[in-house]
Order: C-alpha cells, then sequence, then structure tokens
C-alpha cells in the first residue's frame, strides 16, 4: 500500500543526485525541503512531492509528520556491539594515567573481553546483545555493522559471527556483519604470532567465507595488534576469498597501514587520529571511506582525527560510535554528532551527511541506503524538532520520535500515541 509521511516542519535529503555518497565540500550541501511529504510503496521512496499537490489522502496510508523533521536513517557504521563482561577496572587505570597500550602489553585490553566472551554461550551473548541494539534503533539507526573480534579462535569467533547473524533475522533493521579475528593476538600465541596469522588465513577466512558468515574482513593494523606485513597478508587472504575488507590503523601510532588499506582498495580505514599532514590529500580521490570515531577520542582522552583537514583535502568521512566495552563505551549518537562538530569543527550539515550517506558508503549499503532519494529504502529518522540543527545542539538528548525501516514504523516513542 502506498504511505505517505505527510507535512513535516523540514526533509533532509540528503541528496546526492545518484552519486550516493558526498565528498569533501559536498559534505555541507544536505538539502532542506519544507512543506513537502514523502510518499512510499513497497519499502522504497516512491516520490518526494509539495504538501499543497496532495488531492486525495485517501489513497494512502497516512503518517502525520507535522513540526517534525525527517532524516534519513543513521547509518551506524562501525561498532564493537557483541561483547561480555566489564572493563570499568581498566577504565579506573585510565584515570590513574595508564595509558589503552600499557594495559594491553600487560594482558588487559582486548584480551580481558576475550575471556569473558570464551566463557559466554551463544544464547548468552544473544541476549546481551538484544538491548544494545535496541537502544541504536530507539536514536533512529536503520542500518548498523557490528565486528567479531572478542573471540580470537576459531570456535569462538565463529560464534561472535553467528550471534551477529543471528541478531539480522531477530531485529528489523539491517546488520552488516565483519570478521574482526586480527583484532589483536590472543594470550595462547602471543609468542606465535605467525602461528595465529596461519590460523587467520587457512581456516578462519575460508571458513566464514563458505559459510557467508561476514560480508567485511577487518585487521587492527597497530603496533600493539598486527604489523604491515602480518597485515597485507591476512588482507590479501580476504581478497582472494571474496571479502571486502576495512582496516583499523593509525589510532595510536603512524605506522604505515593507511597507504596498506588504500593499496588494497578498502572500503573504509577506520581511526586515523594519527595521520600527518602529507597523507590528507591521499583520500582526495580514493573511493575508500575514512571512517572518524570521537568518542574514542574523548574516552581516551586524545587527539581527534583531523576531520577538517580531510574535508578540505576533498575526502569522503564517516563517523560512529566506535562503541565497545574498552575503547569508546559509548553509545550515544547525539552526543558523538555533538562531539564532531564540536572536537573536530565540522558543521552540523556535514556531521548529518557523514552519519548517514557516507556512513552507508563505509559498509557499502549507500545505494539503497542512508539518503532521502526516488528508489532508495524509505528508512527514516523522525525527530521531535522543527529545526534540523537541534539534533546536535541538544547533545546528549535523543530527539527521535520514530523509526522507520522500509516504510515500516519499528520504533514509535510511547507518548506520542
Amino acid at each position: 500500500m502506498l504511505k505517505i509521511f505527510k507535512d513535516p516542519a523540514q526533509i533532509i535529503t540528503v541528496n546526492t543526485e545518484g552519486k550516493n555518497y558526498k565528498r569533501g565540500k559536498e559534505l555541507d550541501a544536505v538539502e532542506v525541503l519544507t512543506d513537502h511529504s514523502i510518499i512510499t510503496e513497497n519499502d522504497l521512496i516512491k516520490d518526494i512531492i509539495p504538501t499543497g499537490s496532495i488531492k486525495n489522502s485517501s489513497e494512502y496510508e497516512l503518517i502525520p509528520l507535522i513540526n517534525k523533521v525527517i532524516l534519513p536513517g543513521f547509518i551506524e557504521c562501525h561498532t564493537h556491539s557483541v561483547f561480555a563482561g566489564s572493563r570499568a577496572n581498566e577504565f579506573r587505570l585510565k584515570l590513574k594515567g595508564a595509558t589503552y597500550e600499557e594495559i594491553t602489553r600487560t594482558g588487559g585490553g582486548i584480551n580481558t573481553t576475550v575471556h569473558a566472551v570464551r566463557n559466554s554461550s551463544f544464547e548468552e551473548l544473544v541476549k546481551l546483545a538484544i538491548p544494545r541494539i535496541q537502544n541504536f534503533i530507539i536514536q533512529g539507526v536503520t542500518t548498523i555493522e557490528i565486528k567479531s573480534g572478542y573471540g580470537l579462535d576459531f570456535e569462538n569467533e565463529i560464534k561472535l559471527l553467528k550471534v551477529i547473524n543471528h541478531l539480522n533475522e531477530l531485529f528489523p533493521i539491517e546488520i552488516v556483519s565483519t570478521f574482526l579475528g586480527a583484532h589483536t593476538f590472543p594470550a595462547e600465541y602471543k609468542n606465535d604470532h605467525a602461528g595465529y596469522c596461519n590460523l587467520l588465513t587457512d581456516k578462519m577466512i575460508p571458513f566464514i567465507h563458505a559459510n557467508n558468515l561476514a560480508k567485511f574482513c577487518d585487521v587492527f593494523c597497530e603496533v600493539t595488534a598486527f604489523s604491515l606485513k602480518e597485515t597485507d597478508m591476512i588482507l590479501k587472504r580476504a581478497i582472494k576469498e571474496g571479502l571486502k575488507i576495512k582496516l583499523h590503523t593509525e589510532q595510536f601510532n603512524n605506522i604505515g597501514g593507511f597507504e596498506t588499506a588504500l593499496r588494497h582498495n578498502a572500503v573504509s580505514v577506520e581511526h586515523l587520529e594519527m595521520l600527518k599532514e602529507d597523507q590528507f590529500q591521499m583520500l582526495s580521490s580514493s573511493e575508500t571511506t575514512a571512517v572518524l570515531l570521537p568518542g574514542v577520542s574523548f574516552f581516551l582522552d586524545y587527539q581527534y582525527a583531523p576531520a577538517r583537514k580531510l574535508i578540505d583535502n576533498n575526502a569522503i568521512i564517516a563517523i560512529a560510535t566506535d562503541y565497545n566495552p574498552g575503547s569508546s563505551n559509548i553509545n550515544n549518537i547525539s552526543f558523538i554528532m555533538s562531539l564532531a562538530a564540536i572536537k573536530m569543527k565540522m558543521s552540523i550539515e556535514e556531521v548529518i551527511s557523514a552519519y548517514t550517506i557516507n556512513a552507508a558508503k563505509a559498509i557499502d549499503v549507500n545505494k539503497q541506503s542512508g539518503s532521502i532519494e526516488i528508489g532508495k529504502n524509505a528508512d527514516f529518522a523522525i525527530f521531535n524538532t522543527v529545526e534540523y540543527s537541534d539534533i546536535i545542539y541538544n547533545a546528549s538528548s535523543n530527539l527521535n520520535i520514530m523509526t522507520i525501516k522500509n516504510g515500516n514504523i519499528i520504533f514509535e516513542k510511547q507518548e506520542n500515541k
């Protein structure tokens, strides 16, 4: 049946004229429509029309949105949402001056969560993850990426990926699965890096591809994780097996992972807090999306990724929470957007583009999601305001009152019923 999302105060289309991403200065143009309504049919956007041209509302299922703002559904393109346990004690250590790398070298960090995940059943991990996904949905998220990386052996990495795929079946939103077995070296391979890399390339990646358990393969290329040589070997095997690739890199040190990602035409390269001046222009004509994670810089109290420099150098940039138990225990999107605006000097419009269409590009769903354009999925977030800047101005306040996926209401704030 035809539906009409009628008469909102503003429709923020993030229109790309069919290009399906925004580069450099284009991020600042989001297109604001007033006195318009959206018609959907069969999960898709059928038309965007002046509200005054609607002659017979009885032909449509009516969703009245007076004094509301419509955005494309948010795309949360970098999370580690399936985990067990707490790292609150490590947070205490950080407040006393310990660095993330120091905690990692003493056996903490990622391996703390690995221990908890290995001791959790499939059912326990699903139960833990469900409220986290629900929390993203009530903020207007219609597509989310979730990485593995807290199992770090064959059995538990496969368990995590199966949990992520099961969550995709449970929820109406799209959940994109990324294999991050190369997150760090597990304790049992602390002195046998080659052995673990062989496990990844010879057993895990082929099995994951054969069983369609992940869309992407990601690697953490860092001094305390995987070297350039190890990263290159893992990425080559992932590409050979047909997985698309991502890369965590240049987070704490600049060791060349950025260039490795570009050489392999990665879909995205993520973090980049330590990017150098002579690297900014490398993304000017690249199709690789730079995913920036301001929550990590806030949580760990270190420098922010150079968003302004990257935009000025014509890059495609996206923003995400990096929600995880160790370095960004933050799942509040409006807060992350506010951080991007205040700390990374992005305009409100740039932030919106980075959290919608460019975030969609970072997980390769931008042809069907991320902007309000005819023919795309009818995925919307509806906000209780008449001015879209309120969404970011109200730092840490969730103004979303309705989440629409494929034209269907999947969340509605109770007081609005």
